[in-house]
Parts: structure tokens; C-alpha cells; sequence
């Protein structure tokens, strides 16, 4: 979600830096954080920040070791410039370097430049089809300080931040041990979870990770599936409602996000318009749900227009008309159709408005969790015992695929 007024986890001053610096001046503000936090094992996660891309531009803050496949250091890097990597024959190149992929190790505690931002961790770029894929390999504690700045406001209660670190922890392990993708775990969007790097850290992400540090939610000792959205519209559904294998965790609960600025919205389209978005019927004459949920989500959908008609998914409709939720209703004045909606998101799991209503209301953060994943527990686990934990994991009861924030 976007985040609005941001309370930045440094100094007035450092936001000064940023402006008059440029993007190497920001980077003063937060080493001093940075430098200040202990060395911690735990799960390093691979995050696809550019895919498949011609090139992609690295640098490091401090001096960085350049390392081959084999992780022989090849090579380094000076501080705070920019690097062009790019593919050569079945690898990639980096200035006179080449190998079948490259690792990027800042040294004292550095931090990683990717495309456009920064990141914790160490860079891995490999080849991907005829481009390059940069990976920001990254402690999954310091990830979390990043995204629950993205996908939360930061100015949000603690417990409603506690709440989404859980959330986000145990998302992220679940699609660590579940992902199909062999090369990366996650990538940086609402696919699997927001992630900007530093640029959406903040003190009080950092606080709200650390209070949790290493709480997952678990259904009979295996890391649950913690789907969560913006908005819910007033009522959360069942999972397979809407996707399609029911889970005991995932229950359509009685939401508490009436003050979200998307708990209703509208959207107006020409009888033409809309037949241009959806596409291959012509002027969109009326429009049929053919299969709802129990709340009034549309899953399914008949378009009928003046060339044909046909049916659409709620994914598709959402796509083609950039609805927030296919929680809505249709009016039709004279060839204007008016979306009445409420919502933002699929509706399945944690409702982030709901838990920011809730946590307003001095409800701890275990309390809200219990409320949107019935019978799921917190547990805290281990990341060292990496191989017990996949394994756990892999056990994992199978669900339906789609999965769209």
C-alpha cells in the first residue's frame, strides 16, 4: 500500500541529506543505525528485486568483495559508485569479471545498492533467459524491518505493527519452503510482499520486528499460509470461498475496518469504456455475477455487450478494471455504469485496517492475530534448525495457487 505522511526512523537532518545529496546522501542518515545492530544468525532469504532484466546497476557503501559461483573472491569494489552488470555468453559480466553468477559482499556492515534503492545483505546476479536477475541476499529479521514499513504505515500502533511482523515473518517462510521458483523465494511486490530496502524502515518497524523476533503462526507445529490484505469491506471469507482448498486457519471473521479510507469506494465506466478494459464483447450491455461468496464477492462474472458475451474471474475483473475488490455492486444509468465496492484486497486472513482499528483500541497484537487466523498458535521458532523447519514446512497443507493482493 502506499504509505502517507512517514515518521523516517532518522533525523530531521538526515532528511535534509536525502533531498540535497541525492540517492549516495540518504545513506549518511542511516549508517549510524546500522552500525549499532548485532550480528544475528538466522534464515537468509532470496529476494528478486530486478528480473530478467538488459542490465542492472550494483554498488556497495563500503568497500565489497566481488565473488564467483564457487564463492572465490574474484575481485572488489569501491565504495558508493555504480557498477553495470550485464549478460556475457550463458553468465553475466561485472567490469572485467565474469562467471556464471556473481555475488556482490559489502564488507563492515555495509549496505547494497540495487537498480534504485538500498538494500541489507549481500547481491547475487545471475543469468536469467537473455537478461540478468539481481537477488538481494538478506537476513529474514532485517527484511522485515523494510516490509512492514511498506506494507503498514509506520505511524500505526505497535501492536498493529507487531501484528504484520508476524504476519510478514510467517508469509515469508511459508513461501521460502512452498516457492516454485528454484532461482529466488519472494520478489518485492504485493505477489508475495512489498519490499523497498531501507527506504521503508523506520524506528518503529525495527521495534515492532525486534518485540517479535522469531514469532510465526503455526497449525498443528507447520508454518501457516498468513494471507492478509488491506481491507476486508466489514466481514473476512473462508479461503476456499474464494480460492480453493479450505484451510482451518483462514475463516471468514467479522472485520473491524470500518474507518479504512477504502472501506468504500465507486468507480463510473461508459457502456464503452468498460467493453474496451474487458475486452471481446463490444459495448458492455449489463453485468451478471455468475458465482459469489457468502458476503457478496464476486468470483465469477458475466459480461454481456453488443459483439457477445462472456465470463470473467475476479482476478481478471479486478485487473481490467483496476477495481480494489470485487466486493461490489452494479448500477446502470443509461449506459454509465456505476461500481459501488468496499474493500481492499482479496478479503482472506489479516485485515491490516481491521488490525489498526483493534490495536487503537489497546487489543495486544497475540489477541488480534488469534482473531484473524482461527486456531492458529504463535510459536517461535528456530531458523537455525533450517533443515527440521523445511522439512515441517514442506508438510504444509496444499492450496489453491492464486494468490493476488
Amino acid at each position: 500500500m502506499t504509505v502517507h505522511n512517514r515518521v523516517n526512523t532518522y533525523t530531521n537532518t538526515t532528511q535534509r541529506f536525502w533531498l540535497t545529496l541525492g540517492r549516495y546522501g540518504g545513506l549518511i542518515g542511516l549508517i549510524w543505525l546500522i552500525l549499532c545492530l548485532p550480528a544475528q544468525a538466522a534464515k537468509e532469504l532470496r529476494i528478486a528485486v530486478k528480473k530478467a532484466v538488459n542490465t542492472v546497476q550494483v554498488g556497495s557503501s563500503t568497500p565489497a568483495i566481488v565473488r564467483d559461483a564457487g564463492g572465490k573472491p574474484i575481485g572488489n569494489l569501491a565504495p558508493l559508485d555504480g557498477f553495470t552488470v550485464k549478460p556475457r555468453g550463458s553468465g553475466v559480466n561485472l567490469n572485467q569479471w565474469n562467471s556464471s553468477y556473481l555475488i556482490i559482499e559489502p564488507k563492515d556492515d555495509g549496505v547494497v545498492w540495487i537498480g534504485d534503492r538500498w538494500y541489507r545483505g549481500k547481491v547475487r546476479i545471475i543469468r536469467q533467459g537473455r537478461g540478468v536477475t539481481a537477488l538481494n541476499l538478506v537476513d529474514l529479521e532485517e527484511y522485515l524491518y523494510s516490509v512492514v514499513g511498506a506494507e503498514a504505515y509506520p505511524t500505526w500502533p505497535q501492536e498493529a505493527l507487531k501484528s504484520q511482523a508476524v504476519v510478514a515473518r510467517t508469509y515469508a517462510l511459508y513461501k521460502a519452503s512452498t516457492a516454485s521458483n528454484r532461482y529466488y523465494d519472494l520478489d518485492t511486490t504485493t505477489n508475495t510482499q512489498v519490499y523497498k530496502g531501507l527506504e521503508t524502515e523506520f524506528v518503529t518497524t525495527h521495534e515492532a520486528v525486534k518485540a517479535t523476533k522469531g514469532k510465526v503462526l503455526t497449525y498443528q507445529g507447520k508454518v501457516i499460509l498468513s494471507a492478509f490484505h488491506s481491507s476486508s469491506g466489514g466481514h473476512t471469507e473462508n479461503v476456499e470461498d474464494v480460492w480453493s482448498s479450505p484451510l482451518p486457519y483462514l475463516r471468514g471473521v467479522v472485520d473491524y475496518d470500518h474507518s479504512a479510507p477504502v472501506f468504500q469506494w465507486s468507480k463510473t465506466f461508459s457502456a464503452w469504456e468498460m467493453g474496451r478494459l474487458i475486452g471481446g464483447v463490444g459495448s458492455v450491455r449489463s453485468l451478471v455475477p455468475e458465482r459469489t461468496t457468502p458476503h457478496g464477492r464476486i468470483i465469477t462474472l458475466k459480461v454481456v455487450g453488443s459483439r457477445g458475451s462472456r465470463n470473467i474471474t475476479d482476478d481478471q475483473l479486478r485487473k481490467a478494471l483496476k477495481l480494489k475488490s470485487t466486493l461490489f455492486t452494479v448500477s446502470n444509468n443509461k449506459g454509465m455504469f456505476t461500481i459501488e465496492g468496499r474493500g481492499y484486497g482479496h478479503g482472506i486472513g489479516l485485515s491490516q485496517w481491521g488490525s489498526h482499528y483493534l490495536a487503537q483500541k489497546g487489543i495486544p497484537y497475540a489477541q488480534i492475530l488469534s482473531h484473524y487466523y482461527k486456531n492458529a498458535q504463535l510459536t517461535t521458532v528456530n531458523y537455525l534448525d533450517s533443515l527440521s523447519l523445511k522439512s515441517r514446512l514442506e508438510e504444509s497443507l496444499a492450496i489453491g495457487s492464486r494468490y493476488s493482493r
